[in-house]
């Protein structure tokens, strides 16, 4: 079939699996157990032999259906789906990373993902957190143990943008491992096989899903990297193609060992929820470019986090990555304003903790997301104290410009 545009081919990335009646959505399949009238046939499926199905903890025709739709999108050659991308992140490193490895990772990540590190560290498994803005800072993070390097595209929530072209280069010439969190930009806004990414990670519960109905996490092998030269690959793994090993092992043992798995009911949520994507980002995206310019002229409040804006450290990076900004975006007001009492003055923003909504969401980043990890850990992302972070939605962006407008007036 000839070359289809990203809307064309997600819609209609269902159907083309030859759907039973011709349906144009995956079914949901419930069932946990998947039987055979022969037993072989099930010896077969569990020793890889064969494709099909065992137990929902590792597959369902509909998690397989989300994760053939991801990987298309993604221009990888195989997608795992889970229950969160918290899921999908841990699997990953649990699966692939064992103690005395080391990890090299952005110190602009989402804050769950940092206390993640905590916890690898616990495990035996150095980490070095790099300002992974700058390739040099990563360079020179590299020990003889460094396994793996990851980065998120859009730090959340002061924006900064990884040097991912740069850090690519070098661990490609490294041959290291290269994980890019792409959930703050989707498949739509960038795609992390350009830089030369091993395994894209992403929270299907944001832009991809985009309702706040359905939790989820996919992780997509690129095909890129080369696994044959990886020593934390299990023997039994080691069969087939060697481009489906490291999936292989992170399915076995995020999925199989570990119970990270999706729910069919809910991967038939985010799968019919994607149809918009596009059309989602492209409205989300105008509006918090909007809105950052209307904020970033206004006296009251003090500095505005958004890629779109000139004045961004990292704009003209974003402006050749991506295709267009996200709808990520963090101000800071003046100090005299309280950002909670500013917060309550809004009528269209919701007060709550999510991201990629179709309703522009916000919080006060301190005292809520990035609380526990104390002062000192805020002040080395860059997040100040009277810090705002919005995630842009879809409405009428009039009406959005006026609510903001109104609520600053208020002081």
């Amino acid at each position: 079939m000839s070359s289809r545009g990203f809307t064309t081919q997600l819609i209609h990335s269902d159907r083309l699996l030859g759907l039973e009646h011709g349906a144009i959505h995956a079914p949901v399949h419930p069932s946990v157990p998947y039987g055979y009238q022969d037993v072989n046939d099930l010896v077969d499926v569990f020793q890889g032999k064969k494709a099909g199905h065992a137990y929902a903890r590792q597959s369902t025709p509909t998690m397989d259906a989300l994760g053939h739709k991801i990987c298309q999108l993604e221009q990888g050659v195989a997608t795992l789906v889970f229950g969160t991308g918290m899921a999908a992140i841990c699997a990953t490193f649990l699966t692939l990373l064992k103690q005395g490895d080391h990890l090299i990772c952005s110190r602009f990540v989402f804050g769950n993902t940092s206390s993640v590190m905590g916890t690898l560290r616990g495990y035996g498994i150095e980490v070095t957190l790099v300002d992974a803005t700058s390739i040099e800072q990563v360079k020179s993070a590299k020990q003889a143990n460094t396994k793996m390097v990851f980065v998120e595209t859009i730090a959340n929530p002061v924006t900064q943008i990884s040097a991912l072209a740069e850090i690519g280069e070098f661990c490609r010439q490294e041959k290291l491992l290269y994980a890019v969190d792409n959930t703050m930009t989707s498949a739509y806004l960038f795609q992390p096989s350009t830089v030369q990414a091993s395994l894209i990670i992403s929270s299907l519960s944001k832009y991809f899903g985009g309702h706040g109905n359905a939790l989820g996490g996919s992780v997509t092998d690129t095909g890129l990297f080369d696994w044959s030269e990886y020593e934390n690959i299990f023997d039994g793994y080691k069969k087939g193609d060697p481009k489906l090993w490291g999936i292989s092992q992170i399915k076995k043992k995020g999925l199989r060992d570990m119970g990270g798995s999706l729910s069919s009911e809910a991967a038939h949520l985010l799968s019919v929820g994607s149809d918009t994507l596009a059309l989602r980002m492209q409205r989300q995206c105008h509006n918090a470019m909007s809105l950052a310019k209307l904020l970033d002229a206004h006296p009251k409040v003090a500095q505005v986090y958004y890629p779109g804006l000139a004045a961004h450290p990292q704009h003209q990076r974003a402006a050749e990555l991506f295709r267009d900004f996200g709808a990520l975006l963090s101000f800071d007001l003046v100090d005299n304003i309280d950002c909670c009492a500013f917060l309550n003055e809004l009528q269209w923003v919701i007060n709550a903790t999510h991201l990629g909504d179709n309703r522009t969401l916000a919080l006060p980043v301190a005292p809520t997301i990035y609380f526990e990890m104390g002062l000192a850990a805020r002040q080395a992302m860059g997040i100040s104290e009277n810090m705002i972070r919005c995630s842009i939605g879809i409405e009428d962006t009039q009406d959005l410009l006026d609510d903001f407008s109104a609520a600053l007036d208020k002081f």
